[in-house]
């Protein structure tokens, strides 16, 4: 391979002197000469070899295989990218400025409509990536990128030039058997090349599910090369395509031998040496509100009245740390993993069951071991003191949050509920938890409620209804008190004065994109609500008079939805910036041990500080954080995927029924409905709409025809039909109804 980099004083020339393109090729190096001047004459533009020998006008086939051969090497050598069958001048040649400054990394977000842009690392304005400049980045990878000229009243652009990191290496498809090979095809939303497999298992069926791992994917080639790592079985079965998911997002199932021996061993008695070393709160009226259906319960609420009639009121977490030790194989695992996922149909807990339902969960009418957080509170929801403490409590009940929701509808609207005798304990609570939530909004917190999509299930797991949770008293009540006590705990490490600062992990939330948030100002202006950001206040309050005044309504999921992409997303760090949207200076994940692995390294930075310990290693907690960031992430794309997948099932049983909806979304290929009823949706095509050539009006939330002006605007009701449905793609299509 010749290097033919030293031939990049052409290009410099090829800018001041048209180099002439005749066919005359009087050796190598000429014809090197006149394949770059092809590129270099026009950088911004593409072209296919067949072009590149009609322009210079060659015929013979010899020549032909020569100029073929020079220009892949050029590719190899990133002189030349290639995107599908076309290639362009890599952007580091096309200008004499070769600074840093023109190029960023960051991470790819491919929209549904079609676009695709980068967000920067350093969170700046994100760049527009036309599609033929993307080359072969898939949505969520780490890439460089080549920034264009800004031009004035233009979005800023820019070209990939390198795929830095790979979100995902793992995908599931349907194996293809070949006869020397075999092609894997996915989801062509999620990769939409066949990854190739040169070697496999010839045993396995034609038309199976497996999961492929690619391992090599060069820039000369449109389809990586991979390896099955796991077959999965018939697509279509219910559990196929949950592990399907969990595999692709870098979950496992099942915990390794090791780890389950190691949970096993573990003594479910608690020794009354290890009781001696703590504060004993177990005759403390003490109970757990957890789902109905929960079986891991990490935290638990304790009430006392104290003499001076003010109210006690304990926090009480999980002490997962005390059997879960560092550098273990059960750490390590629950580390990988670094959260619990919770899919439609299952949970895949980060510990395993030994663990998580038995000996660290907070049992009716069992002692358990915690981390206590102990407020003493006035009646009017001041806290007066608290204390952090190793603890052993006793749980006298557990209540489901709707047993806790009849107690408090009762004390509220004097509805009828069959008492409790911790019913005066829990009204109390409500009332202060009321306070505490009042006072947290009052102080700027934005009060965002994500849809929560239920399903109900029959015994084979098939979805027999769909319909939206939505939060009530109870869930703020316990809410409140884990706010509370989360902030406190980040207080009590983080605010002290530089000199005595120690490494912590916190959670933190950065202030909303503006770029962002004045999409969605004019979004919203245009159906009828009112936005203001000139202050933060000021944009806090619009937020939650929008949130309030949607309640209820059927454009609710679609309001919140588009607000929440406005904002940044939380994620763990070492350096705390505090959290934008709870309003608070300091706040950290301290109680969900059992499920985060966070709140687990936030309990052992405090064993260590409360006892007197110097401040641990900031790098090695700070890269911990990042890794718990990506995983959280994956589980929330898990959990999403799990939704569509079920909603597609769901529909497919009611394939020409009609729905009344509402649209959610717009894209090049037509528009999205989200139905009235069930909150599944779909994509009415355009290529369905015969009434008038329709394009897209990205800025408007619209598409429009372009001969008589019909308009399908985002938010607009309608009426569709289900027409089909792809269930390995998780695609809904729906059609207008007449």
């Amino acid at each position: 391979m010749r290097n033919y980099k030293n031939f990049f004083g052409i290009y410099y020339l090829c800018s001041m002197k048209k180099i002439s393109t005749t066919a005359q090729t009087d050796n190598l190096e000429g014809l090197e000469k006149r394949i770059l001047s092809v590129f270099a004459n026009n950088t911004n533009k593409d072209y296919s070899i067949k072009q590149v020998y009609g322009i210079l006008g060659y015929k013979d086939r010899a020549v032909k295989l020569k100029v073929k051969e020079i220009i892949m090497d050029m590719m190899q050598q990133n002189i030349l990218i290639k995107s599908g069958t076309r290639f362009v001048l890599h952007p580091q040649y096309v200008s004499k400025d070769t600074s840093p400054k023109h190029y960023v990394t960051g991470i790819t977000e491919f929209a549904r409509s079609g676009r695709i842009s980068v967000i920067p690392d350093d969170a700046s304005e994100e760049i527009h990536i036309a599609s033929g400049n993307a080359s072969s980045a898939l949505d969520g990878d780490k890439v460089k990128v080549y920034l264009f000229p800004k031009k004035r009243g233009r979005k800023r652009e820019g070209q990939i030039v390198d795929i830095i990191e790979r979100k995902r290496v793992c995908f599931a498809g349907i194996l293809n058997k070949k006869k020397y090979f075999a092609l894997v095809t996915c989801n062509e939303n999620e990769i939409p090349y066949d990854i190739i497999v040169h070697s496999y298992d010839n045993t396995i069926e034609d038309k199976t599910k497996v999961i492929v791992k690619i391992t090599d994917w060069k820039q000369a080639s449109n389809n990586p090369v991979g390896v099955i790592t796991k077959v999965l079985g018939q697509p279509g079965d219910n559990d196929v395509e949950m592990e399907t998911i969990l595999v692709e997002n870098d979950f496992s199932i099942d915990f390794p031998p090791q780890v389950l021996k190691q949970a096993e061993a573990i003594a479910t008695v608690i020794p009354q040496k290890e009781i001696d070393k703590r504060k004993d709160y177990r005759k403390i009226t003490t109970f757990t509100i957890d789902p109905k259906d929960a079986k891991d319960f990490d935290d638990a609420i304790s009430f006392k009245l104290l003499d001076n009639n003010n109210y006690q009121i304990g926090v009480h977490i999980a002490d997962v740390s005390h059997y879960v030790r560092p550098d273990t194989p059960i750490d390590q695992e629950a580390f990988n993993r670094a959260t619990s996922v919770y899919l439609v149909d299952r949970c895949i807990p980060m510990l395993p069951e030994k663990l998580c339902n038995e000996v660290c969960s907070l049992r009716e009418n069992e002692d358990s071991l915690t981390y206590s957080v102990m407020f003493e509170i006035s009646p009017d929801a001041q806290v007066v003191s608290y204390s952090i403490d190793k603890s052993i409590i006793h749980s006298d009940k557990r209540f489901t949050y709707e047993q806790v929701q009849a107690i408090i509808d009762a004390s509220e609207y004097g509805a009828f509920h069959q008492p409790s005798e911790f019913s005066p304990q829990i009204t109390l609570l409500w009332k202060i938890a009321k306070q505490l939530r009042e006072k947290r909004f009052a102080a700027g917190a934005i009060q965002f409620e994500s849809p929560e999509f239920v399903f109900d299930l029959d015994e084979a797991k098939y979805p027999i209804a769909v319909h939206v949770k939505q939060s009530t008293p109870a869930n703020w009540l316990v809410e409140e008190f884990m706010l509370l006590a989360n902030k406190t705990v980040a207080q009590t490490i983080g605010k002290v004065s530089k000199d005595k600062a120690k490494t912590f992990v916190y959670r933190v939330h950065d202030e909303p994109n503006k770029e962002k948030v004045e999409t969605f100002k004019t979004f919203a202006s245009k159906l009828g609500y009112k936005i203001s950001n000139s202050s933060r206040s000021k944009l806090v309050k619009s937020y939650n008079d929008i949130f309030e005044k949607v309640r209820g309504k059927a454009e609710q999921t679609l309001i919140t939805n588009i607000a929440l992409r406005t904002m940044s997303k939380a994620y763990y760090s070492t350096d705390n910036i505090g959290h934008y949207g709870l309003a608070f200076d300091y706040y950290t994940h301290f109680t969900s041990p059992i499920r985060r692995y966070p709140d687990l390294m936030v309990h052992r930075l405090l064993d260590a500080y409360l006892s007197g310990g110097q401040s641990e290693d900031k790098d090695f907690y700070e890269q911990c954080c990042e890794h718990c960031s990506v995983m959280e992430r994956k589980a929330a794309d898990a959990e999403h995927e799990s939704i569509k997948y079920k909603q597609a099932e769901f529909l497919a049983d009611r394939i020409g029924k009609i729905f009344a909806g509402e649209i959610s979304g717009v894209s090049k290929w037509g528009f999205y409905v989200m139905l009235d009823d069930n909150k599944c949706e779909g994509l009415v095509k355009m290529t369905s709409l015969k009434d008038d050539f329709y394009q897209l009006d990205e800025d408007n939330y619209r598409i429009v025809g372009e001969e008589h002006g019909n308009t399908y605007q985002l938010g607009q009701k309608l009426y569709v039909r289900v027409v089909s449905v792809n269930m390995q793609k998780k695609q809904i299509n729906f059609q207008l109804a007449e």
